[in-house]
């Protein structure tokens, strides 16, 4: 499997699947909170989906997830050293320009990713809403970061909050490293967002019983002609809906590539 050494030497893991043509621009994946590759995008249908659709796809496993490398302090997982992987996996496979999807986590990796590389052309955003807005990040009104620390650390998960009790259900299905996942939560910022700065075509796409995406159509107001689309399900859910992939093949195949991209290549 390919990993790479991004710009502070850690070692991320990504996947490639090649399209067959009809879209020259890649879409690059990233996915949220205590997942992976496998968890929130080959699971619920969405590689499968952008594949069909002709799609070359690149996913990427975040630092402190999947296969990526795993570190247990806090200062390896602000924002913007995450958006910094982004950037530096499009280094390591040489491309112009790519579509860029987040979902939850990465969600706010792919907005401060977009803002800061202009390889990025077009956005597609899901599981987040006002919180963006309002926090510029995680929705606290909804979960605390150091609720989901406790919930990352708890030896006995079958009492914790029912914000945070889905989150530690998921780490343990995929197997992921609960001590990296609570520097994960405590390495958040939080800062405001300069959404102004992002000028590509947006997609917001929010569960309609998602708590974490409330108010998506804020979220959409504040990025300049973004276009919000609801589906159903809540923010572990949402993603697997087949409204959910459609709706991000429909957005993706709307907005071609401005000139061919050089293709992805494995290392």
């Amino acid at each position: 499997m390919p990993t790479f050494a991004t710009f502070d030497g850690l070692r991320l893991h990504y996947t490639v699947w090649d399209g067959d043509g009809r879209h020259r621009r890649p879409v690059v994946l990233q996915h949220g909170f205590a997942a992976d590759t496998n968890a929130n995008w080959i699971g619920p249908g969405v590689v499968e989906a952008l594949r069909e659709a002709g799609f070359t796809v690149i996913s990427l496993d975040a630092r402190g997830h999947g296969r990526s490398e795993k570190p247990h302090e806090p200062e390896r997982y602000t924002e913007d050293t995450m958006a910094l992987d982004v950037s530096a996996l499009l280094d390591e496979l040489g491309l112009d320009e790519v579509s860029l999807v987040g979902y939850s986590m990465g969600a706010i990796i792919a907005l401060a990713t977009t803002a800061s590389d202009q390889r990025v052309r077009c956005l597609a955003t899901g599981g987040v809403g006002s919180g963006i807005v309002d926090f510029g990040g995680v929705d606290t009104r909804v979960v605390r970061p150091e609720e989901i620390v406790t919930a990352m650390l708890a030896d006995d998960p079958t009492d914790l909050p029912a914000a945070s009790a889905p989150f530690r259900a998921l780490v343990d299905l995929v197997g992921g490293d609960r001590h990296a996942l609570a520097a994960v939560a405590r390495g958040a910022k939080n800062v405001p967002m300069d959404l102004t700065a992002i000028g590509v075509p947006t997609l917001v796409l929010a569960g309609e019983q998602d708590p974490l995406a409330a108010e998506p159509e804020r979220l959409a107001a504040a990025i300049a002609g973004a276009r919000l689309v609801r589906v159903p399900g809540d923010h572990m859910t949402a993603v697997m809906n087949p409204a959910f992939s459609a709706a991000l093949v429909d957005f993706l195949s709307a907005h071609p590539a401005d000139h061919p991209a050089r293709p992805a290549h494995r290392v």
